[in-house]
């Protein structure tokens, strides 16, 4: 087992964004359907995952724009539903997708790209676009 020092514990606490989940939300694990890798977690409504099942393709809820989206509507970097797993409890969704091009928004396959060891933030997977080339504002 892992023991963490007190000065890990405090630079990976800093570094995380704690936020309370504010309105009818339920979490969504999205994954790989053929490597099993996960590849993000974001949250959705009633709405986006009723578009979701009407068109085939991940919608989720922004809870810093407060507004629905479709993954990849800017980029391409669509996820086509493949499979739908619930858990125990009915509050939690797993979507197995077909991702097209890099889930995450950094530019990476998969949100999940970096570990913490010694302290420290390491990526471990290679980036797939500068996101500066697709999210031009």
């Amino acid at each position: 087992m892992k023991i963490f020092s007190k000065d890990e514990i405090e630079v990976l606490i800093n570094a995380l964004n704690f936020t309370k989940i504010e309105g009818e939300l339920i979490p969504i694990i999205t994954q790989d359907q053929k490597t099993n890798e996960v590849l993000m977690i974001a949250f959705a409504n009633k709405a986006a995952i009723k578009k979701s099942l009407e068109t085939g393709y991940m919608h989720y809820y922004s809870r810093s724009r407060q507004e629905m989206w479709k993954k990849g509507e800017t980029s391409g970097h669509l996820q086509e539903i493949k499979e739908i797993v619930i858990d125990c409890d009915n509050d939690s969704i797993l979507m197995k997708v077909k991702q097209i091009g890099a889930a995450c928004h950094e530019g990476y396959y998969s949100c999940f790209y970096r570990t913490f060891h010694d302290g420290k933030f390491n990526e471990i997977r290679p980036r797939i676009f500068d996101p500066k080339d697709i999210y031009r504002k």
